[in-house]
């Protein structure tokens, strides 16, 4: 029978998802292999899960990062269905393809974000739940992104050792976005892959994303598709990202492989596939550079006044956020929208650009609501455990603060939760479509 884990509508814990995967394995011996592939810098097992015999492999990253939880359950429906000998799809046919599934890439970051399928369980989860329990890494301890930082985690290592070893023709990498709607970025095209994402993301309810700030500079042959720019081209790929060459999303490219980053969204925002022109463009892109600086200078001001009794950068890695944060994260994103407001100074665009679209311009309002909410929510737990008498007045007005944005979210952009099992199937569906157009090249 297929694992319970999944029937119900919440995320199952890393936990959860190893236990599955050792069921599924001695449900389909033979079929199915768990195997260590790496240890976290903490000393946690990095696990893969192998399914089917094919001499032509997909690789699969679940939990890449440790606050979008999707991943373990897609991964466990994925291993589902090629074990069970699925041949709906020649990608899914055990014979002929191996999927080879991490089951968690940082599982260091997972364990500080312990809580958060719980938090967002249930019917109604809210935004002040998640992220009151959600976990990012900076950026130089992300696995996927540290070698742009010119580090290599072990986790990285991992993950690299995994892409030489398997050669693999497609890498799929499980993302959520807290809101929004869906998108797939690609750093090679796979022509034929935007008909059936579309038709999948409408079958489960969720919207297609038109223009995201993760991919303001690639090139967007379809709605939700985004296609990394060729090395020599002048285009910027994202704020901070220049290197993005080094990533493991590039990884396979050595091999004429794909990478292909799926992302679904936990809460729908209404806006997030209206293509309408934005009435003006250049004013909101100010007043959202605006939003980001005033609501990060709020939670640093609260930060500075905290840090005398927080642990130190080396010993927390939540206080490392969020002195990355205070050190120019607001800024950047911030910054990084100014080339736009120019552009659409200059005169309408006629061409559909994303960045001029009420679709657009939502999908950057989510970043610049996002990033102090981030920053607010785990300063609040450090600040919940700490034993200094200041704590409690600090948490008390640091915490007005995080739930009066958290109902502006909420309210602005017209917020619902999309059902974990809508979030899954999309997930599924859409990296099945991308095997079958990298194994058919």
């Amino acid at each position: 029978m297929p694992d319970r884990t999944r029937a119900t509508n919440r995320y199952p814990t890393v936990a959860e998802v190893t236990e599955s995967a050792r069921r599924l394995v001695s449900r389909f011996p033979g079929t199915g292999r768990l195997r260590r592939v790496g240890t976290s810098r903490a000393g946690r097992p990095i696990l893969m899960l192998s399914v089917g015999h094919g001499t032509r492999h997909v690789l699969v990253v679940a939990r890449p990062h440790p606050d979008e939880p999707v991943g373990g359950a897609t991964a466990l429906a994925l291993a589902e269905r090629v074990a069970g000998g699925d041949r709906r799809s020649p990608a899914t046919d055990p014979e002929a393809v191996t999927w080879d599934i991490v089951l968690c890439l940082d599982p260091d970051g997972a364990a500080l974000s312990e809580g958060i399928e719980a938090a967002t369980a249930g019917p109604a989860p809210t935004l002040s739940a998640y992220y009151r329990a959600a976990f990012r890494p900076v950026a130089a301890e992300q696995p996927e992104w540290a070698p742009i930082e010119g580090r290599q985690l072990p986790e990285s290592r991992a993950l690299s050792d995994a892409i030489d070893a398997l050669r693999p023709v497609l890498q799929c990498s499980l993302h959520n976005v807290d809101a929004g709607g869906a998108w797939v970025q690609l750093t090679r095209d796979l022509p034929g892959l935007a008909a059936p994402f579309a038709a999948s993301a409408a079958d489960v309810g969720i919207p297609v994303q038109h223009g995201t700030y993760d991919a303001l500079y690639w090139e967007n042959p379809a709605p939700g598709i985004h296609v990394l720019p060729p090395p020599d081209s002048t285009a910027r790929p994202a704020a901070g990202s220049e290197n993005i060459g080094r990533s493991t999303w590039c990884a396979p490219q050595r091999y004429g492989g794909a990478t292909a980053i799926v992302e679904v969204p936990l809460w729908a925002t209404a806006p997030a596939d209206d293509r309408a022109p934005h009435p003006a463009p250049a004013r909101a892109l100010r007043d959202l550079s605006g939003l980001v600086r005033e609501g990060g200078r709020r939670v640093t001001a609260v930060f500075e006044k905290a840090r005398g009794f927080l642990p130190s950068p080396e010993d927390s890695p939540p206080v490392r956020v969020l002195e990355w944060m205070a050190d120019d994260l607001y800024d950047l994103v911030a910054d990084s929208w100014e080339p736009l407001a120019r552009q659409a100074e200059a005169g309408p665009r006629t061409d559909g650009a994303p960045s001029s679209t009420t679709a657009g311009i939502s999908a950057l309002e989510v970043v610049a609501r996002r990033q102090p909410l981030r920053a607010a929510g785990l300063l609040l737990r450090l600040l919940h455990t700490a034993h200094d008498p200041a704590a409690g007045g600090l948490h008390h007005e640091l915490d007005q603060l995080f739930t009066a944005w958290c109902t502006e979210f909420e309210q602005s952009l017209g917020l619902r939760r999309v059902p974990v099992s809508a979030q899954v199937e999309l997930q599924t569906r859409t990296v099945v479509a991308a095997a079958e157009c990298a194994l058919a090249r």
